[in-house]
């Protein structure tokens, strides 16, 4: 299991590792057809800032010869956001007195069939609270039996559930899961996490593995950007990267990093601020350091860093997000929202855009030949 192996990377040491990266190292890493995680440190590290247009042609250039021209286009769906966690960062911290909403499977079906009127979406993230005795396996298997009848291809993000769990549920139409470890500071971790399931840091790190286990086709790995020093973070997913290819090599992965934004009320304040041109720099250096896996942007980050970033290696984008339950068609608009969007484009726009720069949005990129 990965929470071992992470027992063996020092946190502090890593911090100061990458602080300690030179300009040589840098160079080094840029040479290298295939870098490994000490070459990635060096290419997030402050010592690599003079040479983000080298690194951005060369993203572009491994971007083009595994990806072409084209962006993956999803839309997820917030089916509940009944939750027993106490993230202190989430607007569905179970303390939050807000209205919990659990659809039903009529009112699934109606966001199902609003989403197709917005476009011609075949990727469909379902997304849940975490609330096992009220939309546990059961409720995620059905709301996924139910999406195929819509969706080519159906992921999941949802709580970290047993290997047979994810069997299951992959048996009945899943094509992949989206986790996000949101940080891999196992001592800092619990203060994020205080209460519930979530709480748990090796259930939930360890819960990759049991996805590998199931043999899940897509696995998507994140970090939230703004709890703890993201560069050490990302490092850290960088070996969990490294670990997932070597003992489930048969996955296809993907990677998200989502930036915590300030809030304008008394809720939590991020305790590291990532600058455009540091999220620039780190997807530079995943695609650098992996050709292959898919990089992830949501409409969490504006539109003019969208748009150019799916010109340098962003591969999968969402569009027209809805981040509350029933927000394309039941409630409109009338619950909480987990987060604040910021590309609010319409699904016309973006593609409208993506293809000015020169991009072919892709809305069905993957199909289960057995069906």
């Amino acid at each position: 299991m990965f929470s071992d192996e992470l027992l063996k990377i020092d946190w502090d040491q890593t911090t100061q590792s990458i602080q300690a990266k030179r300009e040589s190292d840098v160079l080094r890493a840029l040479s290298k057809e295939h870098c490994n995680v000490d070459d990635f440190m060096a290419l997030i590290s402050p010592a690599a800032e003079p040479y983000l247009e080298q690194m951005a042609q060369l993203s572009r250039k491994y971007t083009m010869q595994r990806f072409g021209k084209t962006i993956s286009m999803f839309i997820p769906l917030y089916i509940t956001n009944s939750c027993t966690n106490s993230c202190v960062y989430c607007g569905f911290h179970v303390s939050n007195p807000m209205p919990r909403t659990i659809l039903t499977i009529e009112q699934i079906e109606d966001e199902y069939k609003a989403i197709k009127a917005l476009g011609p979406f075949e990727n469909i993230l379902l997304v849940t609270g975490e609330n096992p005795a009220k939309a546990g396996v059961d409720y995620i298997l059905a709301a996924v039996e139910l999406a195929r009848k819509y969706f080519a291809n159906v992921k999941i993000e949802v709580m970290p559930l047993k290997s047979e769990e994810y069997k299951t549920i992959a048996d009945h139409g899943m094509n992949g899961v989206v986790c996000f470890q949101e940080t891999y500071h196992r001592e800092n971790y619990k203060i994020y996490h205080p209460k519930g399931m979530k709480s748990n840091f090796e259930w939930r790190v360890n819960g990759f593995d049991r996805m590998g286990q199931a043999g899940v086709h897509s696995i998507g790995m994140g970090v939230l950007v703004g709890l703890e020093e993201w560069r050490t973070d990302m490092t850290m997913m960088a070996y969990h990267l490294r670990y997932l290819q070597k003992n489930y090599w048969q996955t296809k992965y993907s990677v998200n990093f989502p930036r915590m934004r300030k809030a304008e009320n008394d809720g939590f304040q991020p305790n590291v601020i990532m600058s455009d041109r540091e999220l620039a720099q780190l997807t530079f250096a995943f695609r650098i350091f992996d050709h292959d896996v898919d990089i992830s942007y949501s409409t969490r980050e504006p539109a003019f860093i969208r748009n150019n970033m799916a010109t340098l290696g962003v591969t999968t984008m969402s569009a027209q997000s809805s981040v509350e339950p029933g927000g394309y068609y039941t409630y409109k608009k009338a619950a909480l929202p987990q987060f604040n969007v910021t590309d609010e484009r319409t699904v016309s726009e973006v593609i409208a855009a993506l293809k000015e720069a020169g991009r072919e949005p892709v809305f069905k990129d993957w199909d289960d030949i057995m069906n």
